[in-house]
């Protein structure tokens, strides 16, 4: 129960990573509101019982993202841990196949919503005194995936914000660490070409794709008081592929 008493926000929480690690939150004896533009996240967050709460808001939007913060805070009184994990990979295209409206919608949900939902969290994180924010990046932000432009840009900058946030807060009581997967067991798979996937399982030596639950473990630690003296770092969880 290394989360007990701690209230939390996941985005994209209504399958894949999101659940699994809102999932393993609730284990750990926390509080969870589950954010998704998804519907299916009220019913996500009703399966895992009382201390969850489902959420549909864009997290592209601002107002939305303001009022799931402060539906939190207003609900339970604190905002302890937030998971920025909401992404799409936007489909596998050479560059100049990418349309202007194809890289947009990327960006936005993969990492303009990061900067909303930290902001909003942040601020109420400086009030009561501490809190963790915990971004899901990816490998594909530090090597760059071919077919995968618009993904592996906006998984840079995730980590290039960690980094920068991480050091404004460092004083404060707030840590901002990211977590860079490869390949991970997902309906995020299936956005992707066949082709797509096997060249970047080929890419891991431990020669399989991850699992959410692996994901919600470190992630688990990173939000626990465990993690103390870790801030703006990125943890590759990616099979072997990259160790840096």
């Amino acid at each position: 129960m290394r989360l007990q008493g701690r209230t939390a926000l996941v985005t994209g929480a209504a399958r894949g990573i999101g659940l699994a690690i809102a999932s393993r939150f609730v284990a750990e004896g926390a509080r969870v509101a589950l954010v998704d533009v998804d519907r299916g996240v009220e019913g996500a967050a009703k399966r895992l019982g009382e201390h969850a709460l489902g959420l549909v808001a864009d997290v592209t939007a601002t107002d939305d993202v303001e009022r799931a913060a402060t539906t939190v805070r207003t609900r339970w009184g604190r905002l302890d841990v937030v998971v920025n994990n909401a992404g799409i990979t936007g489909g596998s295209k050479l560059t100049w196949e990418v349309t202007d409206e194809e890289w947009q919608r990327v960006i936005a949900v993969d990492l303009t919503s990061v900067f909303l939902v930290s902001r909003a969290a942040v601020r109420i994180m400086l009030e009561q005194g501490g809190g963790r924010i915990i971004n899901i990046a990816s490998i594909a932000g530090k090597e760059g995936n071919p077919t995968l432009v618009p993904y592996s840009t906006a998984k840079a900058g995730v980590i290039g914000f960690t980094k920068a946030l991480a050091k404004e807060v460092a004083t404060r009581g707030i840590l901002v660490n990211a977590v860079a997967p490869a390949v991970i067991g997902t309906d995020m798979v299936r956005q992707m070409s066949q082709e797509t996937v096997d060249m970047l399982i080929a890419k891991i030596p431990m020669g399989r794709i991850g699992r959410p639950e692996e994901v919600a473990a470190l992630v688990t630690w990173l939000a626990s008081d465990e993690c103390s003296f870790s801030t703006g770092a990125v943890y590759d969880l990616s099979g072997g592929r990259a160790t840096y």
